[in-house]
């Protein structure tokens, strides 16, 4: 199989593809065959060995996979083969093949395609669950987005909008915030040449934002905590900036608002049934036609390249996704 390897830690540009021996699934595991892989930020740092999870050399990176289950191994009884699935993985999705426990799997629904599959559990998963479990959206509510035009931001703006959510979208561009607003945002501020604190508060007649969504950090998370509503939430989803900022804790005390730790996967492996949950409900969205997911970029694996630097320069609108067809 074709897989594309980290030899050594630093820039993804030093990766390569390379062939690997095909993969056989153990006890509980299941073999899938891969057709998307989406690419996330986490993916880089992971390679340049600045994630919270350091895999040892060689490895494979990527993390979410869409594609066919092509064999079973002994135990499995929720999956058979030829199901279409959605995976989930610490390393290995840039490949041909993987092998997975099947607890870390979801059907992919019948509405989704394999590029939109590919890039749907984290992205997806991650703001459904910021929104449900640690924000506990409520309908009516205002949520600001920052980083509004990347896959975590676009996924946050149409899944509030399906909870019934008045969305505000931020963004560094006037293009990204229009990708925004095509994803279902109601309102845009563009936080290069506007103040983004006093923008929220006019564009809330005062109250500012119910809750925050910040996978950015760097200098705009504070001007958006100063914005935030009495009784706000607000969630530390990443810091794709990259600096992370030192917010001072009394404007917590001033609103009555919670800084709230937004980390997916470690909530999944805790609580692997309520994620289960989760991901069926965000399957019948999309089945029912609420949203669908978007993908901007799909790059072939020899590509890689390409993909990585959409991510890392931030120019990515909506997922970025490795075809392995």
């Amino acid at each position: 199989m074709r897989a594309l390897v980290c030899n050594e830690y630093g820039s993804t540009q030093n990766m390569a593809v390379e062939q690997r021996d095909d993969l056989e699934p153990g006890q509980g595991q299941v073999l899938i065959d891969v057709r998307g892989a989406g690419v996330n930020f986490p993916d880089i740092l992971t390679v340049e060995g600045k994630y919270q999870f350091k895999p040892p050399l060689p490895f494979i990176p990527g993390t979410e996979v869409s594609g066919v289950i092509t064999k079973v191994g002994k135990g499995v009884t929720g999956r058979s083969v030829g199901d279409e699935v959605v995976g989930t993985t610490q390393t290995g999705a840039f490949a041909d093949q993987i092998v997975t426990s099947e607890h870390s799997t979801f059907l992919k629904g019948d509405t989704m395609s394999f590029e939109q599959a590919a890039g749907f559990a984290i992205t997806y998963g991650t703001s459904y669950y910021a929104l449900k479990q640690q924000a506990n959206l409520q309908e009516g509510e205002t949520v600001l987005v920052l980083g509004a035009a990347g896959g975590v931001g676009v996924s946050c703006i149409q899944i509030a909008k399906a909870m019934g959510a008045r969305v505000i979208a931020a963004a560094s561009t006037d293009d990204k915030l229009d990708y925004a607003c095509k994803a279902g945002a109601d309102l845009r501020i563009n936080y290069s040449n506007e103040n983004l604190k006093e923008k929220v508060k006019e564009l809330t007649g005062g109250k500012g934002a119910d809750v925050i969504y910040d996978p950015v950090g760097g200098d705009y998370s504070e001007q958006a905590f100063r914005a935030v509503a009495w009784d706000g939430r607000f969630l530390v989803i990443g810091f794709a900036a990259g600096p992370i900022p030192r917010m001072p804790l009394n404007l917590a005390l001033l609103k009555g608002a919670s800084l709230v730790g937004v980390f997916w996967g470690s909530w999944m492996a805790r609580d692997p049934f309520a994620s289960k949950q989760n991901f069926e409900e965000l399957v019948d969205m999309v089945d029912a036609g609420s949203f669908s997911p978007l993908v901007s970029e799909v790059y072939s694996m020899h590509d890689f390249q390409k993909a990585f630097a959409c991510i890392s320069e931030r120019r990515a609108k909506g997922k970025v996704v490795l075809s392995m067809c």
